[in-house]
């Protein structure tokens, strides 16, 4: 998932928010995932990192095999899948916790959909439906 350009950088009216409170925000997003596509996922890692690769603008980043893409005679052998919650650039679009809490639940579910071999015209739509569902309208 990227994330807009803010040539302004983070509020100075907003402090950071404590690594242990937006692991924890991470750990609660993934236990959001529904129980059917959760007991689906298996090694795979999900870690938090400050800030994104240089040269790029990402809120998270999904590497590995997609789920579809796997068989049994082959994976065995594969490290375990990986996604990286980026967080300096997810609180620099943040204008509060809450937003902070809804970028997390928002790049969890972006990056999960690819570890299941979702492109990104499917996630938009997935995100846009759970954006109008967490503004009170139908999707």
């Amino acid at each position: 998932m990227t994330r807009r350009p803010d040539p302004f950088g983070r509020s100075p009216f907003r402090p950071a928010m404590d690594r242990d409170r937006f692991e924890a925000l991470v750990a609660a997003a993934m236990d959001e995932i529904p129980g059917k596509f959760r007991k689906l996922i298996d090694n795979l890692n999900v870690m938090v990192e400050e800030d994104c690769p240089p040269g790029t603008n990402l809120l998270g980043l999904y590497h590995g095999v997609p789920f579809p893409h796997r068989s049994p005679a082959s994976y065995g052998s594969y490290p375990p899948d990986v996604i990286v919650i980026y967080r300096h650039p997810i609180e620099s679009i943040s204008r509060s916790d809450e937003d902070v809490k809804d970028h997390v639940r928002d790049t969890v579910l972006h990056e999960v959909g690819h570890y299941f071999g979702l492109g990104e015209a499917e996630l938009r739509e997935i995100e846009r439906a759970v954006r109008e569902r967490r503004k009170g309208g139908t999707p």
